[in-house]
């Protein structure tokens, strides 16, 4: 059986929360939903950079995310 392919995501834009978690509003457009091992409450609402992997149809598994 073949390996998924494994789409590496590098974006910026806006991080911020619902009752369902953490998303990124993408600068370019539209949302991730994101998977995270710690929660960047002290990143909430600001422009961030997310560094992951893709995972899903909108989502992601945050390996960083850091102020932009």
């Amino acid at each position: 059986m073949a390996e998924p392919i494994v789409e590496l995501v590098d974006e910026q834009g806006m991080l911020l929360r619902d009752a369902g978690g953490f998303y990124l509003k993408r600068d370019s457009g539209g949302i991730w939903r994101l998977e995270l091992a710690r929660t960047p409450v002290d990143l909430v609402e600001k422009r961030v950079r997310l560094i992951g992997e893709r995972i899903g149809e909108a989502l992601v598994q945050a390996e960083g995310v850091q102020p932009a």
